[in-house]
């Protein structure tokens, strides 16, 4: 017989113990959250809906806000949810999947901000 464990969640530090202080990071996250995602929905809807900006720049604008939207869905809503119902831990597979995907969306986007800036580097040059 073997001595072994294996970490199934792990345990998150609060930004505050008090109850009222956690639904005010709560309601302030939310609000965050909420400009961020109608912010981004706007510029990806005008892109889309407007064929006048269908051109590389807004191409790559249209990806920048999707990037955007994407780091910012990885970590907030768990978040907000932990300060809401008060809980603290977060679960090995979860953890392993948010640091996953907000290292894949925020290295997106600096390779994206790398090509928008090479692409305005040629356009002045040119």
């Amino acid at each position: 017989m073997s001595n072994r464990s294996s970490i199934t969640e792990f345990i998150l530090l609060a930004f505050a113990d008090t109850r009222e202080l956690q639904l005010l990071h709560f309601f302030l996250f939310l609000g965050i959250y909420l400009a961020a995602l109608l912010g981004n929905g706007l510029i990806i809807t005008a892109i889309v809906c407007d064929h006048h900006l269908h051109t590389p720049m807004y191409f790559f604008l249209l990806n920048l806000s999707l990037l955007d939207l994407g780091s910012l869905s990885t970590t907030v809503p768990k978040a907000m949810a932990n300060s809401l119902w008060d809980t603290r831990v977060i679960s090995f597979a979860g953890c392993a999947a948010q640091v996953f995907l907000f290292v894949f969306f925020m290295s997106a986007e600096l390779y994206l901000l790398t090509v928008m800036s090479y692409d305005r580097y040629i356009a002045i040059c040119k």
